[in-house]
């Protein structure tokens, strides 16, 4: 089944684990399928700001353009953190990593950033795979530009994360990607955007660790997987893209 958009919240909220250098963060009970992510709450410098935890455990790696964890491995954990427009800092990485201390997250994990509400995130669900989308596109344009200098500083970014419970090989894990962005593209245009993103976008793909098959082989959008990928991806960006455009 393809799913909807922003999962409703629950009533009640868990105890405020310690603080990290002033961030106090408290958490929001949702409901998160096939995901086991949390949304959660701190506040930083004045800002009242969201970031989503998915506590993926032993036995699960990830492929990743995220700032903090990228490229293939085994990874504990995913964390999507909001930050202000105009972000001031130049050390995304050791943030992501101050946030993720303050979650009691070990081990390693991939850390994405963006200036989108995070609370405001959509859901897509096809056959297993779960796509969970943060969209900012105050910045959006096209990826082969001859204005890439000329392009306005305002927050955006396109977060997408794919978890799935089918183990993928190295190739079909960039493949994923790939479908990914695809299914990302086409959503922005139905959605009747002019763009193809933005210029951080960034994407992780989690499933388990494959065994000694090698696990599967493809993921592109005619693929089993790749299809699921494509179709989960599409109804959560199209959901989240179309605000953009009616705030446009």
């Amino acid at each position: 089944m393809i799913g909807g958009a922003r999962q409703p919240r629950e009533g009640g909220s868990s105890p405020v684990p310690p603080s990290h250098q002033g961030c106090a963060i408290r958490s929001v009970r949702l409901q998160l399928p096939a995901q086991r992510g949390e949304l959660r709450d701190r506040h930083e410098d004045g800002h009242h700001l969201h970031h989503l935890v998915w506590r993926l455990g032993p036995g699960v790696r990830v492929c990743s353009s995220a700032v903090l964890g990228g490229g293939i491995g085994p990874r504990a954990w995913i964390l999507n953190a909001q930050v202000p427009g105009g972000y001031p800092r130049l050390d995304p990485d050791r943030h992501l990593a101050e946030i993720a201390a303050s979650e009691g997250l070990t081990g390693p994990g991939a850390g994405l950033m963006t200036a989108a509400d995070v609370a405001a995130y959509t859901t897509g669900h096809d056959g297993g795979v779960t796509a969970t989308v943060t969209t900012g596109l105050g910045v959006r344009g096209w990826a082969a530009s001859a204005d890439v200098d000329c392009l306005p500083h305002r927050p955006g970014t396109v977060n997408t994360v794919l978890t799935l419970p089918a183990a993928l090989s190295d190739a079909a894990l960039v493949n994923a990607v790939a479908t990914a962005t695809e299914a990302k593209v086409q959503a922005l245009l139905d959605a009747g955007l002019d763009c193809s993103g933005t210029p951080t976008d960034a994407v992780c793909v989690a499933a388990p660790e494959p065994g000694p098959d090698g696990g599967e082989p493809f993921a592109g959008p005619r693929s089993t997987w790749g299809a699921r990928i494509a179709r989960a991806v599409h109804t959560a960006v199209l959901a989240g893209a179309r605000p953009a455009r009616d705030l446009s």
